[in-house]
């Protein structure tokens, strides 16, 4: 009889948690921060999907350095490029020893050690006690390098937190590279669980393999989710007070240019009806895009970022405009940061970057002026934006997005990512603050009747 009731209690789901109560929570953290933090470190391995602004970074830390305290090892901070530098200075303004390493090589002191996700593979996981992955949206493609990089490197720490504002920007079955990176279910194990194989075909016979969720699974589905993870648009999504957390008006203005120049074998311009036309659209008419981008950041006295996809898009706008510093693939990580640095202290007032350098992450509320020329990937967009228009911000934001006539297919596309990304949002708030969904053990408190036959 005793046999089976410890059997039973060990189907007890409570078992899940890997964490420990937290034993420093400093006074400075909002009450969501800190509930939010402790539900972090109760659990142990668990994922933050907050807005940009509300203060991950300063979570991330605290969460790591009760990993610390509790198992006498660093913790693993990896971060995308220029963010490490600005988790340093966050770390000193709350008294966390954090330190800076980009060859793997640790002081061994317990602290919080800084990277980016480019070096991850110089260190060596049984050093540290956990990790933290900052804007972890970096592995929500599950093909990826980085994300198998950092699922192996994450597989034998019991300590795991991963944190951004856009956990799955493009297709709800993403958030799996998330719960296979923290060690619940796998990514494959996911799709069969909740969702169900739907392969339409042409009349050639090819087709593209999408998944649907099954029948009855889609709220069960996000009860897992919020299992391991919490996500928050604004402190009064888990009951805090949104006083302080308000956003000024983001003004978009949408250019769309004339082309001069008809694609090849055209007479003269017409939309682009794939994405190799408008590819071809956009390297026909980066003078022209060039030139209304340089226009709207000449007539602006403040700071300016402009986001460019091409590098002759780059080089253009960095030629045209005076005072304008470019960040170049081709540069090293250390040069990158520096002129990334230098216009987060408002050094440099003229930025030209591409998005994939330097769109995570970065705190610009001085800056209220973004100019972009716009892809289909709908995280690139939001993250571009967001690093100025976000909480602490206190001034309206300009967003000029310049394409031309065919490319606003762009635009239509965004659109309609951004109205998906709003109800995943929903979904997970509405779960969030479900009673239900807020813990992860189910108690029964109903003594179980056992078989006179056992």
């Amino acid at each position: 009889m005793t046999g089976y009731r410890e059997f039973l209690s060990h189907k007890n789901r409570a078992d899940e948690c890997q964490g420990f109560e937290p034993t420093w929570l400093p006074d400075s953290l909002f009450d969501f921060q800190k509930t939010l933090t402790r539900w972090a470190i109760q659990a142990g391995r668990a994922a933050l999907f907050e807005d940009c602004g509300l203060g991950k970074t300063i979570q991330q830390l605290v969460w790591a350095e009760n990993v610390i305290r509790h198992t006498n090892k660093p913790v693993l901070l990896v971060t995308p490029l220029a963010v490490g530098q600005q988790t340093i200075l966050e770390a000193s303004k709350f008294g966390i020893d954090a330190e800076r390493s980009r060859d793997g090589k640790i002081s061994g002191s317990k602290c919080v050690v800084v990277t980016n996700y480019e070096q991850l593979r110089k260190f060596d996981s049984t050093q540290f006690a956990g990790i933290v992955c900052d804007e972890s949206s970096a592995i929500k493609n599950f093909k990826s390098q980085r994300k198998q990089d950092v699922t192996e490197f994450c597989r034998l720490l019991r300590y795991r937190l991963l944190c951004t504002a856009t956990a799955a920007p493009n297709d709800y079955h993403e958030l799996g590279t998330s719960s296979g990176a923290l060690g619940y279910l796998g990514y494959r194990d996911m799709l069969t669980t909740f969702f169900k194989q739907d392969t339409q075909k042409d009349h050639l016979g090819w087709g593209r393999t999408k998944y649907r969720f099954r029948g009855h699974a889609e709220n069960p589905f996000w009860r897992w989710v919020c299992s391991w993870a919490r996500s928050i648009r604004k402190p009064s999504d888990i009951g805090g007070d949104d006083s302080r957390f308000v956003l000024p008006p983001l003004i978009q203005h949408e250019h769309i240019v004339e082309t001069r120049k008809a694609r090849s074998g055209m007479l003269f311009a017409m939309a682009a009806t794939n994405l190799q036309e408008q590819r071809e659209e956009r390297r026909n008419s980066i003078a022209e895009r060039c030139e209304m981008a340089a226009q709207h950041a000449s007539d602006h006295d403040g700071s300016c970022v402009m986001w460019c996809e091409l590098n002759d898009e780059g080089d253009r706008l960095a030629s045209e405009i005076p005072d304008a510093v470019q960040v170049k693939g081709s540069m090293s990580d250390e040069k990158k940061e520096e002129i990334l640095m230098a216009f987060t202290r408002g050094e440099v007032k003229r930025l030209v970057t591409k998005p994939k350098i330097g769109c995570w992450g970065l705190n610009w509320q001085h800056c209220h002026k973004v100019i972009a020329f716009p892809s289909h990937s709908f995280e690139q967009h939001y993250q571009a934006v967001r690093r100025c228009w976000r909480f602490g911000q206190d001034s309206p934001v300009n967003v000029h997005l310049i394409v031309n006539e065919g490319e606003q297919g762009v635009l239509r596309n965004i659109k309609r990512k951004a109205l998906q990304v709003d109800r995943m949002f929903e979904s997970l708030c509405e779960h969030v603050s479900d009673s239900l969904a807020m813990s992860r053990a189910d108690n029964f408190t109903d003594e179980v009747s056992i078989p006179s036959w056992l």
